[in-house]
């Protein structure tokens, strides 16, 4: 699967990172940053849109033993409102990057925006975590982090089916929002229903 994924863009021990949750009406959005290290070999890691869930969470302890380093960080639904998502995104890469404690000399994004950090080079790429080993590593990351997160969160409010999906606009997850409105955990700038015009908070 994962033949056509390269190990490092341009330098061995170069940083990727990847988010997950942007598109969601609830819940943070999340972000991992992996340093893999050049002689790190993996033949199922892939973009985590394309990895099944129960390869998603055997891949998670593989990729946090196997790589250089790793972190993993959540920025809350307030500061989503606050700064928008895609500033709380690019907060949250720059959160998970914070917690690597090892220098690098270079970042690899996936997507087309973010911001410099601590000026080390940075490259954007598109459909990254479909391209670079450590992109998808960290998007693999991201995404089991983010979803172990909701399935917690749904013990408090099992009517919106988070532990099914994950806070994404799912005609499910819509419907409780209409029957039961909303909760902390909703993104209050985000259009919660299709019909919505405002919000009365």
């Amino acid at each position: 699967m994962t033949e056509d994924l390269q190990n490092f863009f341009q330098h061995p021990n170069e940083i990727g990172t990847d988010e997950a949750g942007r598109g969601c009406l609830a819940g943070p959005v999340t972000a991992a940053a992996v340093i893999l290290g050049p002689t790190f070999k993996n033949n199922i890691i892939n973009d985590s849109k394309r990895v099944k869930q129960n390869q998603r969470i055997l891949l998670r302890p593989m990729i946090e033993r196997g790589c250089v380093a790793y972190g993993v960080a959540h920025v809350d639904m307030d500061t989503i409102d606050d700064i928008n998502i895609l500033n709380a995104s690019i907060l949250a890469m720059h959160r998970a990057i914070d917690q690597l404690r090892t220098e690098a000399p270079f970042i690899i994004v996936d997507g087309n925006r973010f911001k410099s950090y601590h000026n080390i080079p940075h490259e954007c790429i598109i459909k990254g975590d479909s391209k670079y080993l450590n992109i998808a590593a960290a998007s693999i990351l991201a995404k089991t982090h983010r979803d172990a997160y909701m399935e917690k969160i749904h013990n408090e409010y099992p009517m919106y089916q988070w532990k099914k999906n994950k806070g994404y606009p799912t005609k499910e997850h819509r419907e409780a929002i209409r029957k039961y409105g909303i909760t902390k955990y909703h993104r209050k700038s985000f259009k919660l229903l299709p019909e919505q015009l405002s919000l009365d908070i």
